[in-house]
């Protein structure tokens, strides 16, 4: 049954046995008892919620830096086992399938784990290990992957690809019978074209996920698994419309314990280039960031994009000037009133969040609108919800409002909603 958290919430972790563990069943003891009303007629979920066991759950999902390529989210949940009962030998657990004579805690199974009523993280079980102690109880560490493990688990045979964006080409990738992606999408239509002809013709063998990597790439938007498992394809990141889900600050809203401030010259690109599949270059500069910084260049080679797109992407990668501004923030549950660790615990990849810090000393705050990147939990039963998100820069441009003195001025910040 769920667990309650303390000071954080009530938290369930449910694991996909591999056969109904739910329904009525001729000729078993407890569940074959005519009249019950526990054990119906199936079929039922084939989920088993086994939070009683759980001691502690960590999970990462998405990435640190705007930089930094979309990987396969991750979930692993400790649990003490007293009885043997979570063992994969133990042909009487209540988690056993008699039908196939196989263990129902396994590796490939499906997984889910979530606070309340929402879901922050669904998976599948990649490895079940299980450690026999001489004294005390047996510990089950179960290590779990969103649903890019199973798109780097495919190869794509020789695609001959068509015209198509960003967008259309993911929804392409897919819909191949050797991928066969039959999980829920959520798919932002994207105007930036790939190219087409020979030259990006896919060569057999290449990876799903690594492929997909590349449309992330031509894109610079973002791909990934949301915390309800949908595979979310976002374009390429520019203004973002001022609606943060969250305000995190030191001065009465939402309390943090952690802030990380970045000021790097390495973030500085004042030359880019970009190349593509026929070997068309595209380069942008910026002289004065040059002659402040030296030359820093960040090259795309080997493209997705049309020719008619690399110069787009070119001057897009330019980064002319190193600003200081917030990559992370972390607070702990037990800082946060009920609402405000609802709202914590549900944010996602991609929604924006405002952090505002007093700079100590000076009588003057620094205040920033940021958009999620990643997301990195750790649940401890015994003492609570920690969370980290990782952030990057974005333009803030504001809903426009008729009449206001501030917001109704027609510019580039105010913009319809």
């Amino acid at each position: 049954m769920p667990a309650a958290v303390v000071q954080s919430g009530t938290y369930t972790v449910e694991l996909d046995t591999g056969w109904d563990v739910g329904s009525f069943r001729l000729d078993d003891t407890l569940k074959g008892v005519l009249d019950n009303t526990t054990y119906l007629l199936g079929p039922t979920t084939q989920y088993a919620d086994i939070t009683e066991y759980v001691t502690a759950v960590q999970y990462k999902r998405g990435r640190q830096k705007p930089d930094d390529q979309f990987g396969a989210g991750t979930l692993t949940f400790v649990m003490r086992d007293e009885t043997g009962i979570l063992g994969p030998y133990d042909s009487s657990s209540p988690y056993y399938d008699p039908n196939s004579n196989q263990p129902g805690l396994a590796p490939m199974r499906r997984v889910r784990f979530s606070r309340g009523n929402e879901y922050l993280f669904i998976g599948t079980v990649i490895a079940y290990d299980y450690n026999f102690e001489l004294a005390g109880p047996n510990i089950v560490t179960v290590n779990c992957a969103d649903d890019f493990y199973k798109l780097a688990q495919a190869y794509l045979d020789e695609w001959n690809v068509t015209v198509e964006t960003t967008s259309q080409r993911v929804a392409s990738l897919l819909a191949l019978p050797e991928v066969d992606y039959t999980g829920s999408t959520s798919i932002e239509a994207s105007s930036v074209a790939l190219g087409h002809d020979s030259a990006y013709t896919v060569q057999d063998g290449t990876n799903a996920l690594q492929y997909l990597g590349q449309i992330q790439e031509a894109e610079q938007g973002r791909i990934f698994m949301s915390r309800d498992g949908v595979l979310t394809f976002q374009k390429r990141i520019g203004t973002t419309l001022s609606n943060p889900v969250i305000t995190f600050d030191d001065n009465g809203n939402t309390p943090y314990d952690g802030l990380t401030v970045e000021f790097d010259a390495d973030n500085v690109v004042n030359r880019a280039q970009v190349i593509d599949l026929t070997g068309a270059t595209a380069t942008a500069n910026d002289l004065a960031s040059q002659a402040k910084y030296f030359i820093q260049t960040k090259s795309i080679q080997g493209s997705l994009l049309d020719s008619s797109e690399i110069q787009a992407l070119a001057d897009y990668l330019i980064v002319a000037e190193p600003e200081p501004r917030f990559t992370a923030v972390q607070t702990r549950f037990a800082m946060l009133s009920s609402l405000e660790r609802d709202a914590v615990a549900t944010i996602d990849i991609g929604d924006t969040i405002a952090v505002q810090k007093v700079i100590p000393g000076l009588n003057t705050s620094q205040a920033e609108e940021l958009s999620i990147e990643g997301i990195e939990a750790n649940i401890d039963f015994q003492s609570g919800h920690r969370v980290t998100l990782y952030t990057s820069p974005t333009t803030i441009v504001y809903q426009l409002i008729l009449d206001d003195p501030t917001y109704g001025v027609l510019d580039a910040l105010n913009v319809l909603g």
